[in-house]
């Protein structure tokens, strides 16, 4: 009977020596080092997914944050912004930016081209901007960064071209 003890003894000591901590937890029903490992990985790969989900929403809160500002500055230049669709829509011109400064509406097509030339003789990047209700408007310094057309505006009021009533069209 002793001799049964010791073998048993050792049998199990050379199993747990051979299978290790891993053999008496699947046997008890207890995660193994890899359950616990791939649960590991599953909970960082969600910590990361909801990480990069988090600074995406503080990113688009600070472009958020930003817009307003230069909002609040255009306000305080007395500027305005204005959407083509509120204008009766754009007739044909495709517009590769989202702001453009308008410093002149027209009737008459040539009157706008004219401006056109004048501007960008100047140095500014002026586009013709056809509009359904037939006026003809004169876009400088286009751009896709408010802050960007912000500056711009700002640097367009002191030239002897630009009108009181300069605004801001904003392409959606």
């Amino acid at each position: 009977m002793k001799a049964n003890l010791t073998a048993a003894i050792v049998l199990s000591c050379l199993l747990l020596a051979a299978g290790g901590c891993d053999f008496l937890r699947s046997v008890s029903g207890r995660p193994t080092s890899r359950d616990i490992q791939k649960k590991a990985e599953l909970i960082q790969r969600e910590l990361d997914r909801k990480t990069a989900s988090l600074d995406s929403m503080k990113l688009v809160e600070k472009q958020l944050k930003d817009s307003l500002a230069y909002l609040d500055s255009l306000r305080q230049l007395r500027g305005t912004l204005l959407n083509p669709s509120k204008l009766g829509g754009l007739f044909t011109t495709k517009l590769e930016s989202r702001y453009y400064i308008v410093i002149g509406a027209f009737r008459e097509r040539t009157n706008a081209e004219s401006l056109v030339k004048k501007v960008s003789s100047r140095g500014y990047p002026a586009t013709l901007i056809s509009f359904r209700n037939g006026f003809n408007v004169v876009g400088v310094c286009p751009s896709g960064d408010p802050g960007k057309v912000y500056d711009s505006l700002k640097k367009i009021r002191e030239e002897d071209f630009c009108p009181e009533d300069v605004w801001i069209l904003v392409n959606e």
